[in-house]
């Protein structure tokens, strides 16, 4: 942004942080890379900015210059940061280190990354106040016991005495807050706080955050890739694009009045309430994401924009351009845009019809011994993975798994994939038994027919092979074709079928990006025509428009091929835009089956009540019932009595004595095909309200 667009970023005369014409470069022993280019964005005093972008715009860049930890490589090579009226590009290391810490907090992704893991959880809170502030030892743990109570982790005492290793992801998450709230920031910087979390713990950090900003009168800069995160969390928005802010705004205007090609088309690529995969589909974001150094002339969003005129966009650089008093863009056509007009319509697009059952899972349990410690003796003990779990699967259809983290979603999918055998029950596919039997005992045509995506495409390709190579060895075990030119013209035809060039076949894993090495896992899926093919999070590592771009692709094939996909995930909005139907699983159980409009429309089983609840939605019509979950998912190997929800339900106290302590529920259908697992009557089923509602419909 430019000085004088700066000006109307906000209306506070003195920002807390005011960033003007910041740019950054890192050195390598080639070239300098431009990573930051005239970047400008201001954070008032209690004012929190949402800072959103695909990977590598830059957005992590700005908070680390920020906090001046750019590393050997990396400088600043132009422009101001100034917090509360200080300039911090020419601060000594002595005077950034009475900053950081204390002024000035960072919160990243990966809260192992922050935790010491040889050191209890009260001695690193301790060294804060210890350090910063020159507490004594006594106080400093009166305040670490005081924090911890604040973010709300239970039996505060326990938690000091552990080591981080003994807590859950959402509970280090909330010490590495207590520990950047202990000295109280002017600003907290939050980069991706949330990725690695069930959307339930999710739920309650961000909660955490908005409150204890309130609670401390704490700005924020909060650096996200999730819109609806974005849109619960911060007051204004600024849009990264190649190292350039390219829209910045309050938070409603931006959503609701996005002025910006590459805005519009991040909230394309996210399946909303009313995106349809027949009828709406996602709409990815052509092209791919320019390289620092290759960066186009004019607008570097300009090869992938569909509003793009040559001799316009590319004849000089861009400047950012009001929009309104608050609101700016990087687009010299906004106000010839018809902002209102909906995507092209995609053609082809009808749901496939469903066909017979291809997959029958039938009271399917797995069960894991874990052996006595050898050095502190005890009895072996049964990890209980996967109880009583009962669905079909039908030709064309998605199924969608969705729970937390611990549900036992991934196992199911290891017993199904034959890397692990089921203790009991049955699973079918087609008329064959497969229950019992491990992949080493299956025949090819079996292992064929039943195929996986994984979540993570960057450790599912040899990085010593070529993209053609590895996908000729899967067609060779599969025995596909007569001789090698067969299964080369194959491997051409797949690349072909995931919308890749040729050309791909000769490149190694390492020069194809994220999005690209996802497309050929699930070549390498399909090559063996299979009947079925277990998705597990196969978009949850990729940037939006990517996920799109990948969820369209495995819609396609579904429906060419007819493929019956098993959609394993956490976010409900892809998977209410891709499934059939729905199985929802809570520690070993499944909870409630149905058709997806069932699901996700009261009446609902608890848990699913308090999963849709959690999901953040980034569309200002849409309002939600706030139903935060107290506590953690219990072991599987302790499990409790009775229902396995009740110690977490929300609704036990409406259920008469101690019925859910006592039974595990039946399956109570709710209609035809709609099933939950629960004691709750009839009556409240009845009364229940969706948890999803339009502003001012009531519906």
């Amino acid at each position: 942004m430019s000085a004088s667009v700066n000006s109307i970023a906000t209306s506070v005369d003195e920002p807390l942080l005011a960033i003007e014409d910041l740019s950054i470069s890192f050195s390598t022993r080639v070239v300098e890379i431009p990573a930051v280019m005239s970047f400008s964005a201001t954070i008032a005093p209690g004012e929190a900015l949402g800072l959103v972008g695909e990977s590598g715009c830059g957005k992590s860049t700005v908070a680390l210059a920020i906090m001046r930890d750019l590393g050997k490589t990396g400088r600043i090579t132009g422009g101001s940061i100034r917090f509360k009226g200080r300039e911090l590009t020419n601060m000594s290391e002595a005077e950034l280190r009475r900053i950081r810490g204390s002024e000035i907090a960072m919160i990243y992704q990966e809260p192992m990354a922050s935790l010491n893991p040889a050191m209890k959880i009260a001695r690193q809170l301790m060294e804060v106040p210890m350090i910063h502030a020159g507490a004594s030892a006594a106080h400093a743990y009166a305040q670490a016991l005081r924090v911890v109570e604040a973010v709300r982790l239970p039996d505060p005492k326990r938690i000091l005495a552990s080591y981080p290793h003994q807590l859950s992801g959402g509970q280090q998450q909330r010490i590495v807050i207590a520990m950047a709230l202990m000295s109280k920031p002017a600003l907290l910087i939050l980069d991706e706080p949330t990725t690695a979390l069930d959307v339930t713990v999710e739920a309650g950090i961000v909660q955490l955050v908005k409150d204890l900003g309130r609670e401390f009168g704490t700005s924020m800069l909060f650096i996200s890739h999730n819109l609806g995160l974005v849109l619960e969390t911060c007051d204004r928005i600024c849009v990264m694009y190649s190292g350039e802010a390219v829209e910045t705004g309050p938070i409603v205007e931006v959503f609701d009045e996005m002025r910006h090609p590459y805005t519009q088309g991040l909230f394309r690529s996210i399946p909303l309430p009313g995106t349809d995969k027949a009828l709406r589909p996602l709409v990815a974001i052509p092209g791919n994401f320019p390289l620092p150094y290759e960066r186009p002339p004019g607008c570097n969003f300009g090869p992938r924009c569909s509003y793009f005129v040559a001799g316009r966009c590319d004849a000089a650089d861009i400047p950012m351009a009001p929009v309104s008093p608050t609101h700016a863009t990087r687009c010299i056509r906004w106000p010839e845009i018809d902002w209102a007009a909906p995507p092209p319509a995609k053609a082809g697009g009808a749901r496939a019809p469903i066909g017979d059952v291809v997959l029958s899972v039938d009271n399917l349990r797995k069960y894991y011994e874990v052996g006595a410690n050898a050095l502190v003796g005890g009895d072996a003990r049964v990890v209980k993975a996967n109880e009583s779990v009962s669905f079909e699967a039908r030709e064309a259809e998605t199924l969608a798994i969705v729970g937390e983290s611990g549900c036992g979603k991934s196992t199911l999918a290891k017993v199904l994939l034959g890397l692990e055998t089921a203790t009991a029950g049955e699973i079918r596919l087609g008329n064959q038994e497969i229950g019992q039997r491990a992949i080493e005992r299956r025949d090819t045509r079996t292992v064929a027919s039943i195929q996986m995506v994984f979540q993570n495409p960057f450790d599912t390709l040899n990085p010593s092979h070529s993209i053609g190579g590895q996908i000729v060895r899967v067609l060779e075990k599969f025995r596909f074709g007569a001789s090698q030119a067969e299964r080369e013209a194959r491997m051409l035809e797949l690349l072909d079928l995931v919308k890749l060039p040729r050309a791909f076949a000769r490149r190694m894993p390492r020069q194809l990006s994220g999005g690209q090495k996802q497309r050929i896992g699930i070549a390498r899926a399909f090559a063996g025509a299979p009947k079925v093919v277990v998705a597990d999070e196969p978009v949850s590592a990729l940037d939006v428009s990517v996920q799109a771009a990948v969820t369209e692709l495995l819609t396609d094939i579904q429906r060419d091929k007819r493929t019956t996909m098993l959609f394993i995930s956490h976010d409900l909005g892809i998977v209410r835009y891709l499934a059939d139907r729905v199985m929802v699983m809570y520690l070993g159980h499944v909870v409630e089956i149905g058709a997806c409009d069932q699901v996700f429309e009261p009446p609902y089983h608890p848990y699913t009540e308090a999963l849709l609840s959690a999901v953040p939605i980034a569309d200002t019509s849409i309002e939600k019932e706030e139903i935060l979950l107290e506590g953690d998912i219990p072991s599987a190997v302790d499990p409790p009595p009775g229902c396995p929800f009740q110690t977490r339900c929300p609704r036990k106290r409406q259920v008469p004595g101690d019925l859910c302590e006592r039974e595990l529920p039946p399956f109570v259908e709710l209609a035809p095909g709609h099933k939950v697992k629960c004691h709750l009557s009839a009556e409240v089923f009845a009364s229940m309200q969706p948890v999803i509602r339009l502003v001012g419909t009531g519906a």
